[in-house]
């Protein structure tokens, strides 16, 4: 029999899930004002947001041998890599990477939950470890910012928020900027801050625009974006399981929750470890329970571990009655950690990965399509020649002009003419475009339509092979009877 006032993890009330920490019943937004977190965890986050943030303002000014390290030029639809420039012919790798980064999404959340958001996504990163740092530095912790916020306007609180918001929109323009040097190359964003706004007027736009979405988000939706916008929260819920390790709350150790009274320094033998001092719920940025169980507004933030940590070592209880674990191991001891989805997802995954290697290893540098002009068949000449004429097209996926050469290598019959400027010399990231004319003699036309093959060499060395069909009449053979 259950003694009386214990409780069971599925026996809390679950009225928690019909609404949100952060809105009132009459529908008005709830100001979260979380308490300064502290920590073993908190410091490791420190470290590990101090290095993602140095390689993401430290990304546009690296470059390898000569050009970015990465750039994501979605307007001009070019992409570079580690140094490598993909383009628009290179859609079924982007294609294959984003399904690969998603079977990986998949995997990380089913094993680890949302561990990504509270460690390595740019909105926790920003909001909880560079804006949320400033707003304590400024206006003090949690408290401090309640009671400035329902004070009254005076010199004070004017100059505290004016400096807030002054910086604030300082750190925006300065990631805004960064930002779009990933999008346009630094040399571009250069260019638009040194000269005048209208000489870059899309440019200027742009970074306006930016600025003014960073500090919308970081100023003033803050946690909502983690809540109501981000797909990964809904996606968590979909794919965790009970073997997901996430930050959880050990409901049995826990239980049944209880006070300590005034000097009183041990909890009863009855009670749990829970002493009900709601130190997890004031430091939360989304402003959950963490005891209600796994919800879609925690971010894995750890904030809540320090503290319920912090607290069970002045009661000398053992730490982790707040920790990274999962369901399962809770209720039964057991982490089980590779299970059959688990092992499934990662046979999948690696299967991705190495056909994507593949393709991006043996991708070629140079990409050559040959169509025929529309709208035309053959034309036969004056020595009884058959010709077709064809657009060509070059694609230079690297950072050199190259020249190149073509000849044809099936049938050995045909011969060929570039219309116009014989030279062919492909500019660095760049398309050249052209016509060519194919001759082939009428006797080595066996079909319809006859398929030729183009070479494509580089300083001697083949590089790419092209195919084209070459239409022709049909040269019946005459009968030949002996007598």
């Amino acid at each position: 029999m259950k003694e009386a006032g214990q409780t069971n993890f599925y026996e809390f009330e679950e009225e928690f899930r019909d609404t949100l920490a952060t809105v009132d019943e009459k529908g008005k937004r709830v100001w979260i004002n979380p308490k300064k977190p502290s920590g073993r965890l908190h410091n490791l986050r420190i470290v590990v947001t101090t290095v993602l943030l140095a390689i993401f303002f430290a990304g546009p000014f690296l470059s390898l041998n000569g050009r970015p390290f990465m750039l994501f030029n979605i307007f001009e639809r070019r992409f570079i890599l580690f140094g490598q420039v993909f383009w628009p012919q290179d859609f079924f790798l982007l294609a294959l990477t984003l399904l690969t980064l998603f079977v990986f999404v998949i995997l990380f959340t089913v094993a680890f939950g949302r561990i990504w958001c509270g460690w390595a996504c740019p909105q926790t990163l920003f909001m909880e470890m560079v804006f949320r740092k400033i707003e304590y530095w400024i206006e003090g912790d949690a408290n401090e910012q309640r009671r400035i916020n329902s004070g009254p306007w005076n010199a004070k609180k004017i100059r505290r928020k004016i400096t807030k918001q002054i910086i604030f929109i300082l750190l925006s323009v300065l990631i805004a900027h960064v930002t779009m040097a990933y999008l346009i190359g630094l040399e571009e964003v250069k260019e638009i801050v040194s000269q005048s706004p209208a000489e870059h007027m899309a440019g200027f736009i742009g970074l306006m625009a930016f600025t003014g979405i960073f500090y919308g988000v970081f100023a003033y939706f803050r946690e909502q974006a983690c809540i109501a916008v981000c797909p990964y929260g809904r996606l968590q819920g979909v794919l965790l399981v009970k073997d997901s390790i996430v930050v959880a709350y050990d409901w049995l150790r826990g239980e049944p929750r209880g006070k300590l009274k005034k000097h009183q320094t041990t909890i009863t033998e009855k009670q749990g470890d829970c002493i009900d001092c709601k130190l997890c719920v004031h430091v939360c940025p989304t402003g959950i329970d963490i005891r209600n169980g796994t919800q879609l507004e925690c971010v894995n933030c750890t904030a809540c571990i320090d503290a319920c940590d912090d607290v069970m070592s002045k009661i000398n209880k053992p730490k982790g009655l707040i920790r990274y674990s999962s369901y399962t191991a809770i209720q039964e001891g057991v982490q089980k950690l590779l299970t059959p989805r688990i092992a499934g997802y990662s046979v999948v995954l690696i299967a991705l990965v190495s056909v994507l290697i593949y393709f991006i290893s043996t991708r070629a540098d140079i990409e050559t399509t040959v169509l025929k002009v529309p709208g035309t068949l053959y034309t036969k000449t004056d020595d009884g020649q058959i010709t077709n004429l064809y657009s060509i097209e070059f694609v230079n996926k690297t950072f050199d002009d190259i020249l190149l050469e073509v000849k044809i290598e099936s049938p050995k019959e045909a011969s060929y003419m570039k219309v116009g400027d014989p030279v062919i010399k492909v500019p660095k990231e760049g398309i050249l475009k052209g016509m060519i004319m194919v001759k082939l003699p009428v006797e080595s036309i066996t079909s319809m339509k006859t398929v030729i093959e183009l070479g494509i060499y580089q300083n001697g060395n083949k590089v790419e092979t092209a195919k084209a069909k070459f239409v022709g009449p049909i040269i019946k053979a005459k009968k030949i009877t002996l007598n």
